[in-house]
């Protein structure tokens, strides 16, 4: 059986369909012209107050709001170039700049509250900062994406030490119980005092723990099955069309949970994400832009709108430099932010870490150049400007 379907993001493909093949397809998202109202955003580039001491930033792992509508940004200071961080070289090279702690919080309105973050007492720290997550107790959860990241720390949002999950260099792969390898998101959910990891840049799977004690208690791979280390995937070009694949691949990117108990999960390098159940029960998957060529791949992150029934499911495109706006009944695609790449307002160079608050404004952290966090602001709603 064949048949004519538009691809999200792409042109007109010709999709061969059998058996499990043709169920796939009826769940890839599709870029449709919406005849409703949807979120509209404006870029926003003096949102935050220039940081003090002449600290400087390097690329953002991370960003998190938490309950008070506090932003929240997770950079790495050691990918600052020398060029920005003179101030800190021996002997100095010039009056900019210094590195800033690790962990930085800002006020709704941007003003800048505190810094904390690296090395210390009683914990292992990272080699590649990446995730970060505030809890609704004021927690804040920490991650890294490197090989030796195999580990979780919990700090309160003063940046006192509480908990460590997992020890550096010790990950034995995705059924290990302890450890983690090169976790990437973290969500706790509160109803269940959970927190859920999308595992990651080394693992292949979801693991959760119990948000207090960090002992483990599940964990699932795609469609919800055993996670399999050994699996290997076709070459790019093969992986992006036919069969979908049978297994997360690296980076299993970002994990979310609705307030509908559905988990989200974003299957970065497989141009996809998942949907589950809170104990892993697979309930169906939806690619974005399948055709991307690009080896990053296109679902990096999500955030959801903050209305009652969370309608908006955002996915930040990290390949396609835009964010999808998806329907999140449907999970069909009906309005598009971005799509350009650049170094400017309206522009996306490297988008990778991805928040929203409770008014409605979306924040954003770059890697590799970008090394900017910055907010989109909700501007209401209104009828949709593209649909790429």
């Amino acid at each position: 059986m064949t048949r004519k379907m538009w691809t999200v993001g792409g042109g007109l493909a010709l999709v061969v369909m059998i058996g499990a093949a043709m169920a796939v397809s009826r769940n890839s998202a599709t870029a449709q012209v919406s005849r409703q109202p949807v979120p509209l955003f404006e870029p926003d580039p003096l949102w935050s107050q220039a940081l003090p001491n002449r600290w400087a930033t390097g690329q953002v792992g991370g960003v998190a709001v938490d309950s008070h509508d506090h932003v929240w940004v997770f950079h790495r200071p050691a990918t600052i170039p020398e060029s920005e961080r003179g101030a800190s070289l021996n002997p100095p090279a010039s009056e900019c700049c210094i590195p800033a702690p690790s962990v930085l919080e800002f006020a709704p309105d941007g003003k800048f509250v505190q810094a904390w973050g690296g090395p210390g007492t009683g914990y292992e720290w990272f080699k590649s900062e990446h995730g970060i997550y505030v809890d609704s107790k004021d927690n804040v959860w920490l991650s890294g994406s490197a090989k030796e990241d195999n580990h979780i720390l919990k700090f309160t949002n003063k940046g006192k030490f509480l908990m460590q999950i997992g020890h550096a260099g010790k990950n034995t792969g995705s059924s290990d119980l302890e450890n983690v390898g090169g976790p990437a998101s973290l969500f706790v959910y509160p109803k269940t005092n959970e927190l859920f990891v999308a595992d990651g840049y080394f693992n292949h799977r979801v693991v959760v723990f119990d948000a207090d004690t960090g002992k483990h208690k599940r964990h699932w791979g795609a469609y919800g099955k055993t996670p399999d280390d050994t699996f290997k995937f076709p070459p790019r070009a093969q992986l992006i069309q036919g069969p979908a694949p049978t297994r997360f691949n690296n980076p299993v990117h970002g994990v979310l949970v609705s307030n509908d108990e559905l988990v989200y999960v974003a299957d970065r390098t497989n141009n996809r994400l998942q949907v589950f159940r809170l104990d892993g029960t697979y309930i169906k998957e939806v690619f974005i832009a399948r055709n991307t060529l690009q080896a990053e791949g296109t679902v990096h992150n999500f955030a959801l709108s903050p209305d009652r029934e969370q309608k908006y499911l955002y996915v930040m495109d990290g390949s396609n430099k835009a964010i999808r706006v998806l329907d999140r009944q449907t999970l069909q695609i009906v309005s598009n932010i971005g799509g350009r790449a650049g170094h400017n307002a309206r522009e996306f160079f490297h988008p990778h870490s991805f928040a929203a608050d409770s008014k409605g404004n979306l924040f954003i952290g770059e890697v590799n150049d970008g090394q900017r966090y910055y907010r989109y602001a909700f501007k209401g709603m209104g009828p949709q400007t593209s649909t790429q």
